[in-house]
């Protein structure tokens, strides 16, 4: 973390100094703004988080509630969410207050017809990630969104007691586009409306989301027809797994999961509670806390459940859907017109919460689109670039309703269909079988501008085009520091271009590292000298980092190209943070580990939102600059 680059800045280093001007919470609402966002859940959160940090832009988040989530809804956090919220540098804080999920464990009807453990499976495989699979309360991580807005140099907060009304959009208008009526929520308030006028409107507010409606989107999918209670319990129980992710199937009862909360008691349980009609819901049943509880006790038996307090709950009933585009633009004018209303999170899938997907796939919805929003409005990017939106995510939303469809019916199945094979039960083996999927990381961007193609893909066989850049240690060479070189990329809107450097290549003049630097920073050609605005840092669209194969006492800081230690900010200080080596005494060679060719090395561009872009040789000048030119403007 680099915070006095303009000048010593002591204190807390996240908070930043205001931009002037910005807006004071209880400030009459702005007339004009650029991008408005609805809902202030986690996909909301997670947008107004990045755009904060832009105090050019002028961002107005609303919600019809009266003040933040303290408790309830989601909790699972999965490693590529973590890996998300290093690049926001709150991961450590979650690692501290979350409890983490180490083993799965399963139970079944025993042969006196108790309940006898049955399986047991490690829930995040041996190399998947640097980060673990953690359950915290939603609240918490929307407290640590908030804190990054508040604390950013435009201060933004939500205005509360705000919900959208309506909208239209004029497609021939240049400059606020978008018209939006707000109403009031707050009591005394109710009814009463105002009008905001927005470049782009973020529909983040859930399954009945208005934004949605007043583009003509609608929901398609089917309902499972089945009733699950959720509930946080502080309980007395003589359950073993009380502290384990568990689930625990019955002979005729069905079946419940035990998920441990943080704070060492709190535990959560979904229950599989009453089949519903075709046309019933949820509601008309009548079902409360207690009919929960009774159900989950009678799961348990022989086991005891006394429930001393109960936190939240809710029941629900399974629903898998998704909504026919993620933004405004009909399929015959994409030629011609740029989205100007996107949608993210519920607002454009549902799905149960079975397989811990919801909150993590909704801030991976808006932390793609933020990167691409910040492109638009800061002028580095064509706003067509906002197609890939709805592209890249309407793909994934519908690979997780399809997955969830298939698991909330292997979870639902009942104790007779879950016969042993291969030594575990079907749950258990399904379950095994789906740990990539859960954990976040089976995402993968098809082929576009934004994605290249696979030609080079054998120079990095572990840097997989279009799926998360996997990040591995490396250590840093001017401070001899073991790191993970995927946390450099912060979410800060920049491209980040990893040189991986041949075998024999210390960064010496006249070697291919150094030829390659010279390039971009001096050649006309060079994307970072076509894609960045005079006056600009460097680095401030394309970061470029260097990472070679000998320890770090074989190298030299000193002799490094003047790309990798450049002078920034106000003082021309230099950024002793770009050049990396493997971290040969821990034996954790990311060369190896990532299946990078030694002889040759090669370039890996990693997107603003963690992912893998493209892999090139060295020499691939004029494929690395069409990459860039495919998406950013020329500025130089």
């Amino acid at each position: 973390m680099q915070f006095h680059v303009n000048g010593f800045n002591p204190g807390d280093p996240d908070v930043f100094p205001a931009a002037p001007g910005h807006r004071r919470a209880g400030d009459p609402l702005p007339q004009t703004v650029d991008v408005l966002i609805a809902g202030s859940g986690p996909a909301g959160l997670c947008l107004a988080a990045q755009l904060a940090r832009v105090p050019s832009i002028r961002t107005l988040l609303v919600e019809p509630k009266l003040g933040p989530m303290e408790k309830g809804q989601a909790d699972g956090i999965s490693v590529r969410s973590m890996e998300m919220f290093q690049a926001f540098g709150f991961a450590g804080k979650v690692k501290r207050e979350s409890v983490w999920i180490n083993e799965t464990t399963f139970w079944a009807p025993g042969a006196d017809a108790g309940l006898t453990r049955v399986a047991r499976v490690q829930d995040v495989p041996d190399g998947t990630s640097e980060m673990p699979h953690v359950l915290i309360n939603q609240a918490r991580v929307h407290d640590m969104f908030l804190d990054i807005m508040r604390n950013s140099p435009s201060r933004l907060v939500p205005d509360y007691g705000l919900k959208v009304a309506g909208l239209s959009i004029d497609p021939n208008a240049a400059e606020y586009p978008v018209t939006v009526t707000l109403e009031h929520t707050a009591p005394g308030r109710e009814g009463r409306t105002a009008t905001v006028r927005a470049n782009y409107v973020i529909g983040c507010d859930g399954a009945r989301s208005a934004v949605r409606g007043a583009i003509g989107g609608a929901l398609h999918g089917d309902a499972a027809h089945q009733a699950w209670g959720v509930m946080d319990v502080l309980a007395v129980t003589d359950f073993p797994d009380w502290r384990m992710k568990s689930f625990v199937r019955s002979k005729d009862e069905g079946i419940l999961m035990v998920l441990p909360r943080e704070g060492g008691h709190l535990v959560r349980l979904y229950v599989e509670m009453d089949a519903l009609g075709e046309h019933e819901r949820v509601a008309d049943r009548g079902m409360g806390a207690s009919d929960i509880i009774a159900k989950a006790q009678r799961i348990f038996r022989p086991f005891s459940l006394d429930v001393k307090e109960v936190v939240w709950w809710s029941i629900y009933e399974i629903g898998h859907r998704l909504t026919d585009k993620f933004d405004d633009v009909p399929e015959a004018q994409v030629a011609t017109r740029a989205p100007r209303v996107m949608l993210a999170g519920d607002a454009c899938h549902t799905h149960s919460p079975k397989a811990g997907q919801g909150m993590n796939v909704s801030m991976g919805d808006t932390f793609n689109l933020g990167w691409k929003l910040i492109s638009v409005l800061t002028g580095r990017a064509d706003p067509a670039l906002l197609h890939s939106y709805s592209g890249e995510r309407r793909a994934a939303a519908k690979g997780l309703v399809e997955f969830d469809h298939k698991w909330a019916r292997v979870v639902g199945a009942r104790a007779e269909d879950d016969a042993a094979t291969d030594g575990l039960p079907r749950v258990a083996r399904e379950f095994v079988n789906n740990l990539p999927f859960t954990c976040g990381l089976t995402i993968q961007y098809e082929r576009s501008a934004l994605t290249g193609a696979a030609t080079h893909q054998p120079l990095a066989t572990g840097f997989e085009i279009g799926k998360r850049f996997h990040s591995a240690p490396v250590i840093r060479l001017a401070d001899a520091k073991p790191m993970q070189l995927g946390h450099c990329v912060d979410a800060d809107a920049r491209f980040r271009l990893f040189v991986f450097a041949p075998a024999d290549d210390v960064g010496a003049p006249g070697g291919a590292v150094a030829t390659l630097c010279d390039w971009l920073e001096h050649d006309a050609a060079s994307p970072v000298r076509r894609h960045t605005a005079t006056g600009e840092d460097r680095d401030a669209v394309i970061d470029v980092r260097a990472v070679f194969q000998p320890g770090f006492r074989a190298l030299d800081y000193g002799a490094m190209p003047t790309l990798l230690r450049p002078h920034v900010g106000r003082y021309g200080l230099c950024d002793y943070e770009k050049v990396f080596c493997a971290d040969l005494k821990r034996g954790e060679d990311v060369f190896t580990l990532r299946g990078i060719d030694r002889a040759a090395g090669c370039i890996v561009i990693v997107r603003p939102d963690q992912y893998v872009a493209h892999v090139l040789p060295l020499s691939a000048r004029e494929e690395l600059a069409a990459y860039f030119a495919a998406i950013l403007r020329v500025r130089g």
